[in-house]
């Protein structure tokens, strides 16, 4: 039965063992959104809630479909849940379909709101890092609301890197979980500057290996290894033949110099 509470539509009423909460919403390279949609797909995540668009979204327009007009379509927030079967501690994740363009803050607050009625008390948010060079085994950053978190995570092998900056609503959900008092968890792949507009499926895999390790996760990263080696592949092809171009461009033969030479 569907129930609606404070801007939530809620399908299932699922009893969780002290969980904790992972959320994303969409950035540079999809790293965050491809993290959150693998890691729920592999465990096998069930929906059970998701949060009213208005008035976090707007509509720019409509799509047609065969020449006919469709429904408004918002973009889409939902809570899954999945129940651990090994350890003690069942997951919540969030995953937000588009970054909104109003109310961020409040968004983040009824995130968080909704996440505490089930004892969440730590949130793990995923984002990119932007750096200079291209890596197939790049590393993965951490931020953490307290110390004590942060030594643990310098125990999984996680970079702390000083003063940065998390943007998005994958940073503004942390700072309102920690004035809530909730501990609060950012994972950061690195990913490079450009072009970061294209899908980095190495930062992706890095970071649900970090999630296996900081929370003892289990699941078959296959898929994902495949994913990483054909774009390693396109990577390879689309430098070559830049180099390619550029050598053409720019080299002149024996002949055309020997030509000069005469003149």
């Amino acid at each position: 039965m569907r129930e609606q509470i404070e801007g939530i539509n809620i399908y299932k009423h699922p009893r969780l063992t002290d969980p904790c909460l992972i959320a994303a919403w969409p950035g540079i390279a999809s790293v965050a959104s491809t993290v959150v949609t693998y890691l729920r797909t592999s465990l096998g995540a069930q929906e059970f809630a998701e949060v009213h668009p208005v008035p976090f979204y707007d509509l720019e327009g409509a799509f047609v479909e065969d020449n006919l007009i469709q429904s408004a379509r918002f973009p889409e927030s939902k809570f899954y849940y999945w129940k651990n079967k090994q350890h003690h501690r069942d997951l919540i994740i969030f995953e937000g379909e588009a970054q909104p363009k109003y109310y961020g803050y409040q968004l983040a607050g009824k995130v968080v709101d909704f996440a505490q009625k089930f004892n969440v008390k730590r949130i793990y948010t995923l984002a990119a890092a932007l750096v200079q060079q291209f890596s197939q085994q790049p590393r993965v950053w951490a931020a953490a609301s307290d110390p004590e978190l942060l030594e643990g995570l310098r125990s999984q092998g996680l970079v702390l890197k000083g003063n940065f900056y998390v943007a998005g609503m994958n940073g503004v959900l942390l700072s309102v979980a920690k004035e809530k008092q909730l501990e609060g968890i950012c994972l950061l792949g690195e990913t490079p500057e450009f072009p970061n507009e294209v899908g980095n499926p190495f930062a992706a895999l890095s970071m649900l290996e970090a999630l296996a390790r900081v929370l003892e996760l289990d699941y078959d990263l296959t898929e994902l290894r495949e994913s990483a080696k054909v774009t390693y592949e396109e990577i390879e092809r689309t430098l070559s033949k830049s180099r390619s171009d550029f050598l053409d461009q720019f080299t002149v033969s024996l002949w055309d110099s020997s030509e000069d030479d005469d003149g």
